[in-house]
């Protein structure tokens, strides 16, 4: 992903410029508080992890017990729902390897089910506040 010589928020991408975020919420299936205990932590790594891989971004992310938030930058050739798939499909593989307690509390890890919205009705700022500040809810 570039970005302009003159620091500006819009990236170039093969025959592309765009400014695409998203505020994406997901949970654990049944809502079940099982991103405790360094979890949280590893899925973090593993989410930076595959956003560099598949070339997206993600400035800025929370997981809490039982939701992750997240802000989400990306080329919209790619797709906002194919970042979301590579990013529940790897933590849950990387996740039941590493932690197989899991496994028994939940055969699949993440419900099919997925909040976006396109971060433009508000400022970008004030997600990323919102986002910063649901620790201390």
């Amino acid at each position: 992903m570039k970005t302009f010589k003159n620091n500006s928020k819009y990236h170039i991408s093969e025959h592309i410029v765009y400014n695409c975020k998203y505020h994406v919420i997901f949970c654990p299936k049944y809502r079940r508080r099982v991103l405790v205990d360094g979890i949280d932590e590893r899925l973090k790594d593993i989410f930076r992890e595959t956003a560099f891989r598949h070339g997206f971004d993600i400035p800025d992310l929370e997981v809490m017990p039982d939701y992750v938030h997240l802000l989400i930058d990306c080329n919209p050739k790619y797709g906002i729902m194919q970042c979301i798939k590579d990013l529940k499909r790897e933590s849950a593989s990387l996740l039941g390897k590493e932690f197989p307690h899991l496994k028994s509390r939940l055969p699949n890890i993440w419900t099919r089910s997925v909040f976006v919205a396109s971060v433009g009705t508000v400022s970008l700022e004030t997600v990323k506040k919102y986002i910063k500040n649901q620790k201390s809810v």
